[in-house]
């Protein structure tokens, strides 16, 4: 199995401005992400950047990046032009670790590579886990993935899906009840993580915006309103936390930290 990893990073953002070269330990943010994709068994990796600023921290700390349009309107677009540049051909796999998760596992990237590998049938990969907890189950900002019996996507959504009739409350959530064992269902957390294969990579900002995409605000629905299969590798818990706010800096310096000195 041979994919790439490509890390789209640009210095916009309403809640962190410059969150790619904020500093994690020494390092730029995106340098830390890059730094956890080459654990893993990638060909290359390379941060796709919208800046000369990140492209330059990334080459004084030894990772390769390329200069895409500051103007892209989403990661995608982002990685379709990073797809160009590099000259990878249509069937070479790609997988888009976001640059705001420093302390993504190399194991994870290598699941979401193989799952797209394994399953022909499918244009994309990604990821999801069993959610635990009530709360995340009913917050909009959780998005959750029903997967049929081939473990592709049936749809994402912000809202608790699958929703039990019977049992949709508190007693669900009992892990030693009838309940939780009853149902195959498990409600899944969605992953923001994507392998791609790259003609499909290339194609897929050209397909016009699915209704359920804008609706839930879900970019990965428009794939399956276009008829593409979504393969989704299950893992046995949640990724390490990602970086959205100032709080979520400071929590994963401390995490940063607290690996270090182990």
């Amino acid at each position: 199995m041979s994919f790439h990893v490509l890390i789209p990073a640009r210095l916009a953002s309403a809640r962190l401005p410059n969150k790619p070269l904020a500093d994690i330990g020494g390092a730029p943010m995106v340098v830390r992400v890059a730094q956890q994709a080459l654990r893993s068994q990638a060909a290359q990796v390379v941060v796709a950047a919208d800046s000369a600023a990140i492209a330059d921290a990334c080459a004084a700390h030894g990772i390769r990046a390329v200069l895409t349009d500051p103007d892209h309107p989403s990661g995608s677009d982002r990685l379709a032009q990073a797809c160009a540049l590099l000259g990878l051909d249509g069937d070479a796999m790609v997988v888009n670790v976001q640059g705001d998760e420093p302390l993504i596992d190399p194991a994870l990237i290598n699941a979401v590579a193989q799952v797209l590998a394994h399953t022909p049938q499918a244009s994309m990969g990604t990821a999801a886990h069993p959610v635990h907890n009530l709360q995340d189950y009913q917050n909009p900002n959780v998005v959750k993935v029903v997967c049929n019996a081939q473990g592709l996507a049936h749809y994402f959504s912000r809202a608790p899906i699958p929703w039990h009739r019977d049992q949709a409350g508190t007693q669900w959530w009992d892990g030693n009840s009838a309940a939780a064992h009853a149902t195959s269902f498990a409600p899944l957390r969605h992953i923001g993580i994507y392998a791609y294969r790259a003609g499909f990579l290339r194609q897929f900002p050209t397909l016009p915006p699915a209704p359920t995409e804008q609706v839930e605000a879900l970019e990965q629905l428009r794939a399956l309103w276009h008829g593409h299969a979504i393969a989704v590798h299950t893992a046995a818990q949640a990724p390490g936390p990602g970086v959205d706010t100032p709080e979520d800096l400071a929590r994963v310096r401390h995490l940063w930290a607290q690996i270090a000195l182990n």
